[in-house]
């Protein structure tokens, strides 16, 4: 072999445009002399809905561990989605929250700050940012049908590609690192199976919740207005119930409503809102009653908690990677799902750095599903107390620690200490096994030091704007 090819710089090809897509180009782009992204739709110019993205019409947010892991992938994207409108809301400091215990107290020491904005926004500026790079490109209406090479190396993908009165072709493409960001429909199952690699085990967990989404124009300016969150208990009789109201770019608001079998929202429009109120709390409807519809009502039963343990096989092919939702889903009601796949993403680059090196892929899937498996312990360790979940039962262990995680929500509406560590595994910024330690354990056992809160925790700027509204109508 020549000296010019075997110094000739890899080359890595990432399967889907969707974020996962891109922060996985990002997190390889310095270590590699080209990216090319295989994307089955064409992308839009600017901040538009992306087809295959049936999600975006629901809310979405970045917890501050994903904020710090964008920041670290993308130097200056935060600042730049904040330019563009994107909420930074400190925790929890502007989140009004009615957990099954109580309200949480916006205390006034913020903890951390997560990222509120449409999905079409963030995925546009992240995009925006990553296809800066001359050396990473897309390659648009071109779907990937197989892996090429064997169960000890993946040397490329085949693809097919469609062009305006062209016909379909398929061609193969080599290359030293495959990427997988191709999603829920990801079919790296079957391609390992095809490689002869099986023994695959995956989990799916579903609590069968509905979520139904609307955007409206919020009655007030929402910079610094806080997120509103009424969240489901499942101790109570009937369905579960939630709901969540999230301060978006151009002075709207996104609502998210999500009903378990037996109480489901519909499309309906005109029952949106008359749903809102059979929550826990009317707070979301009240404060959707001054607001004005913008959109009508999307719909999506796609919220079962699923994973794939890739880490596990005990084969894993060099030249192989799988990021995001093709290696695990999560209920969104959690927000948790863009926060893991930038963790991801960071750790990905971390091994990058060390080059191709034989061993690289395995390591990389296993450093891959650190973030996976906290979020995993944090969504399906809620859902499995749902009666309606199927996938999983909880064990004498899992109702143990359920209490105990419940003894310190309750603790945490009026302790600032025990607030801290539980945002602090929620936001992704510590491990759950955290919660455990001694000093949260003395804080468990003592409870909270406030009494607590009898109703929304709104300050007077906020009463004074809503009076303003009620004034006018």
């Amino acid at each position: 072999m020549s000296e010019a090819v075997r110094h000739s710089p890899a080359r890595a090809v990432v399967i889907g445009g969707s974020m996962a897509g891109m922060l996985a180009a990002a997190a390889v782009k310095d270590q590699v002399g080209s990216v090319e992204i295989i994307e089955c739709h064409d992308l839009p110019e600017g901040p538009g809905p992306r087809v295959g993205v049936p999600q975006a019409v629901h809310i979405h947010l970045l917890q501050s561990g994903g904020v710090a892991a964008l920041e670290e992938l993308l130097p200056g994207v935060i600042d730049q989605l904040a330019a563009a409108g994107a909420h930074r809301i400190p925790v929890t400091t502007n989140m009004i929250i009615y957990s099954p215990e109580g309200w949480y107290r916006r205390w006034r020491r913020a903890t951390h700050r997560l990222m509120t904005a449409s999905r079409d926004l963030t995925d546009h500026v992240v995009r925006e940012q990553v296809l800066k790079e001359p050396h990473v490109n897309v390659r648009t209406r071109s779907r990937a049908i197989g892996l090429l090479g064997d169960g000890r190396r993946v040397t490329g993908v085949r693809i097919r590609t469609s062009g305006e009165g062209e016909g379909e072709r398929e061609t193969e493409l080599r290359t030293d690192l495959v990427i997988d960001a191709s999603g829920r429909a990801s079919r790296l199952p079957q391609w390992l199976a095809e490689l002869g690699i099986g023994g695959l085990a995956e989990d799916r967990v579903d609590s069968g919740l509905v979520y139904a989404s609307r955007m409206y124009r919020a009655p007030v300016p929402t910079h610094g207005w806080p997120v509103v969150s009424v969240n489901a208990d499942p101790r109570l009789p009937g369905p579960a119930s939630a709901g969540g109201i999230l301060p978006i770019e151009g002075d709207r608001w996104h609502v998210s409503l999500m009903g378990a079998p037996g109480g489901q929202p519909t499309r309906d429009a005109d029952a949106f809102e008359p749903f809102a109120r059979t929550l826990r709390h009317p707070i979301i409807a009240d404060l959707l009653a001054r607001a004005e519809p913008l959109t009508d009502v999307s719909i999506t039963h796609s919220t079962a908690n699923r994973r794939h343990y890739y880490e596990r096989l005990r084969t894993w092919p060099e030249g192989l990677v799988t990021l995001g939702d093709s290696v695990a889903a999560f209920n969104p009601v959690y927000g948790q799902g863009l926060s893991v796949i930038a963790q991801g993403a960071l750790a990905l680059r971390e091994l990058a750095r060390g080059g191709l090196v034989p061993g690289f892929s395995r390591r990389a899937q296993r450093a891959i599903a650190r973030p996976v498996e906290a979020a995993w312990a944090l969504t399906v360790g809620q859902d499995i107390h749902f009666a309606t979940t199927t996938g999983k039962s909880p064990r004498f262990t899992d109702r143990l620690l359920q209490r105990y995680v419940n003894r310190l929500s309750l603790t945490a509406t009026g302790s600032f200490r025990t607030a801290t560590a539980l945002t602090d595994v929620l936001t992704l910024h510590a491990p759950p096994t955290s919660l455990i330690r001694p000093g949260v354990l003395l804080s468990a056992l003592v409870g909270p030091l406030r009494p607590q809160l009898k109703g929304p925790q709104f300050t007077p700027e906020e009463l004074a704007l809503l009076d303003g509204v009620r004034g006018r109508s």
